[in-house]
């Protein structure tokens, strides 16, 4: 399969990863909008919004206290555009202490650079359990 991904947006990816792997705050800054949404799968089964500052208060707080930086592996998934606005799924493990995750990021272009407004992110599942969203047709 051939992903005929943006490149720019792909570079933008890679940027943010590495970015936020190694805690570099004041770069993280300009790649988020003020208003970001981080939504995170809680164990219970419902969605904790986490806002920018609360995010960047747990990245500054890794970095002072000398956490060692995070993985940045990742998969591109799939990338939609739609004029300014794009969405990105990704595979993405910041750790081989920490589950693989199911990332969506929710893409703005702002002034001709891209921007993080929002990611949702849930345990990646089980491949092998993965099918269908519906259930089988009957007729």
């Amino acid at each position: 399969m051939t992903n005929n991904h943006n490149s720019e947006i792909v570079a933008f990816i890679d940027k943010l990863a590495e970015t936020g792997s190694n805690y570099r705050m004041d770069e993280m800054e300009s790649l988020y909008t003020d208003d970001l949404g981080f939504l995170v799968l809680t164990p219970e089964g419902g969605i904790t919004r986490i806002s920018k500052s609360e995010m960047f208060a747990e990245f500054r707080a890794r970095r002072d206290s000398g956490e060692e930086p995070l993985s940045t592996e990742k998969r591109i998934l799939h990338i939609e555009e739609q004029g300014d606005d794009a969405t990105a799924i990704l595979y993405r493990r910041m750790s081989q202490k920490a589950v693989a995750a199911f990332y969506e990021l929710r893409l703005k272009r702002i002034q001709g650079e891209w921007k993080v407004a929002g990611e949702t992110v849930v345990p990646w599942p089980d491949l092998a359990t993965v099918s269908g969203f519906l259930p089988p047709r009957e007729r």
